[in-house]
């Protein structure tokens, strides 16, 4: 009789304790699923300070990578950053292998076609960077020099425009990042750099480079930029706008030195 007992209770533990592991597996894969929901695929081109680069330890930073961080937190997301080339961002939105881009990309009526955009958080205007004790100081300098600009940006836009609307002839050089710019810049293999006058203005000093503004018609601002029809952009845009109430934005552009 007391072995009767003795296995019952056995019996009665084990399943006790059967059903306590079935409750907390539920309760994990529930949890994994809500996670994986909740995850917030951001493409960016890590080639862009100080709006996004790689610093000393390989961590992706920057203005822009602040401004991400912020927006899903506020929407109750968790990040996924993914790091590519600047060309290949807006047919990484068009193929859904993102959710949204925030890389310093001007709002352009051309990119307006093939993606929707948030509100314009900056708009810092355009800069050429020459080498030091350069004697091209102005547009009319650059006739027949060599200018870079960065592959697939507003800046290699506006160069071609200033091609064709103001009559300056020079050759273009198309280059993946700003890094390359600057490296042809110093080896001589380029008269002048065109870029956004906030990323420009981080290598002057570091460089050891001059520079003037462009004094052409200011381009478009910087926005999110999401997949056509996307979700998102309404509760981006709410965000945006909160953080320009509170000072939030003014306070991140301090920290990155980003002056408009």
């Amino acid at each position: 009789m007391k072995k009767k007992n003795v296995l019952l209770a056995i019996a009665a533990s084990a399943a006790l304790m059967l059903g306590a592991c079935g409750n907390d597996d539920s309760a994990s894969g529930s949890s994994d699923a809500s996670d994986d929901a909740k995850v917030l695929k951001m493409g960016t081109s890590a080639e862009f300070p100080p709006f996004e680069s790689r610093n000393v330890e390989g961590e992706i930073v920057g203005f822009d990578i602040d401004l991400a961080n912020h927006i899903a937190d506020e929407l109750g997301y968790k990040l996924e950053i993914n790091d590519m080339k600047f060309d290949g961002l807006i047919g990484a939105l068009q193929n859904d292998r993102v959710d949204m881009v925030i890389a310093g990309m001007s709002a352009t009526e051309q990119r307006k076609e093939n993606v929707d955009f948030s509100t314009e958080y900056n708009h810092s205007g355009e800069m050429f960077l020459t080498p030091k004790g350069s004697d091209v100081k102005t547009l009319e300098d650059l006739e027949g020099k060599v200018v870079g600009v960065q592959l697939g940006t507003i800046q290699e836009e506006g160069a071609n425009s200033i091609i064709k609307d103001e009559g300056i002839n020079f050759e273009l050089k198309s280059l993946d990042d700003s890094g390359a710019l600057i490296q042809e810049i110093l080896s001589g293999r380029i008269d002048a750099a065109y870029m956004d006058k906030a990323v420009a203005k981080g290598y002057i000093d570091a460089q050891d480079l001059d520079a003037f503004d462009d004094p052409t018609t200011a381009s478009p601002g910087m926005a999110v930029a999401f997949p056509k029809g996307g979700d998102l952009v309404e509760d981006v845009n709410k965000v945006l706008a909160e953080m320009e109430e509170s000072g939030k934005m003014d306070e991140l552009k301090e920290k990155w030195e980003i002056l408009e």
